[in-house]
């Protein structure tokens, strides 16, 4: 079943790992091995969760890999979803 227009993850990684623990995003980055530019790219929304870094997000807040990727998974879909009759695509049918 898909959500109602899911929040970005970049969201989640900011309000609920990164804020609560009081620190900056050039912090988090270092920690993740990143680049700030990187990670403010993600908690901005200009950028997804990538399956290498859904592995730094698992390992840094004691989360799983998995859950990241769907998050990122949920609000593509929901987003490509909105332009589903902008698709030009006809059924296909067996004869």
């Amino acid at each position: 079943m898909v959500m109602h227009n899911p929040p970005h993850p970049g969201e989640i990684i900011k309000e609920l790992c990164i804020e609560p623990l009081g620190i900056s995003v050039t912090e988090a980055a270092d920690a993740l091995g990143v680049s700030r530019k990187t990670l403010s790219s993600i908690l901005n929304g200009r950028a997804g969760i990538s399956p290498e870094m859904a592995v730094r997000l698992s390992i840094a807040f004691d989360t799983s890999a998995e859950s990241w990727l769907q998050q990122q998974y949920m609000y593509e879909l929901w987003h490509a979803e909105q332009h589903r009759e902008a698709l030009k695509v006809r059924k296909l049918v067996a004869a």
